[in-house]
């Protein structure tokens, strides 16, 4: 869907640059988490993906031919949701969705996002009166109205109660299920690690790291498992070599005579991955 290739930005009147030769692919149809500390370049990547800067050096591919070859029909198959809501606050949800549904040739059935999102009894209420969380549903509807084929989602679940966020998550697991792409980029490596079918950790204006969630826990974590258990009634305790755990006695024996009150691998998280590949706290 996207192919990048050593891009570089640099804004005006600034002396470095921003994105310091930037290298990744996005499949067609997946779900490509694009993380990294504040102020590393991810929005500015956004950005540029989507048409919004167009003074980069490097090569930005879009399915197949250079993004810069495209028109204003790009954006009919371009959803974008802003990590902050932007909406008309005294115009009515409903009224919000329709002005912006005027913008694109072809649109989804608004009152169904309303529904689905849990705005729909909210439709005639002005925005100005919503919640956060309100605005940050209605702002993932909006990124929904033209039926788009990808996906820029910047924080789509900041802020939401868990209810909330499990139905935006749902719905963009059922997008890429649709065959839509989508670039995600958040702070909650949660989301990530349900979501992301690969992410790329970004450091320093270029990309550390790029694979699945699953590939990189496994690369970065201990390869051992640790079992606590009651021997005699005390709570016990015992780790083993995972690769050698076929030939550890002492764990077959554990597994056989003793009471198992918990037993995981020794698998780091993302928000380990996070700040030892990036240098910096999620």
């Amino acid at each position: 869907m996207f192919t990048i290739w050593d891009l570089t930005f640099r804004y005006p009147g600034t002396e470095e640059n921003t994105i310091r030769g930037l290298d990744f692919e996005i499949e067609d149809g997946e779900i490509f988490g694009l993380l990294g500390p504040s102020g590393v370049g991810k929005t500015t990547t956004q950005k540029i993906m989507v048409k919004m800067l167009g003074q980069y050096g490097g090569q930005v591919l879009y399915r197949g031919k250079d993004l810069k070859s495209y028109g204003r029909n790009f954006y009919q198959e371009v959803g974008v949701g802003f990590e902050v809501p932007v909406h008309f606050s005294k115009l009515t949800a409903a009224e919000n969705l329709t002005f912006f549904s005027n913008l694109y040739e072809n649109t989804v059935d608004t009152d169904d996002l309303l529904v689905r999102l849990g705005l729909y009894q909210d439709r005639d209420k002005k925005v100005g009166e919503f919640s956060k969380g309100m605005k940050v549903r209605l702002n993932f509807a909006r990124a929904l109205l033209n039926d788009p084929r990808i996906l820029f989602l910047d924080e789509p679940t900041i802020g939401l109660d868990p209810s909330n966020a499990r139905i935006i998550k749902d719905m963009i697991c059922e997008f890429r299920e649709g065959g839509g792409t989508v670039l995600l980029t958040t702070h909650l490596m949660n989301d990530v690690e349900e979501l992301c079918d690969r992410v790329a950790f970004m450091a320093r204006g270029k990309i550390a790291e790029v694979d699945s969630p699953k590939n990189l826990k496994l690369k970065h974590g201990l390869r051992r498992v640790d079992i606590e258990y009651l021997d005699n009634g005390e709570m016990a305790q015992a780790s083993f070599d995972l690769d050698r755990l076929s030939e550890e006695e002492e764990f077959f024996d554990i597994a056989r005579n003793h009471t198992v009150v918990t037993m995981h691998s020794k698998e780091t998280t993302l928000d380990d991955i996070f700040i030892k590949v990036t240098g910096a706290e999620t």
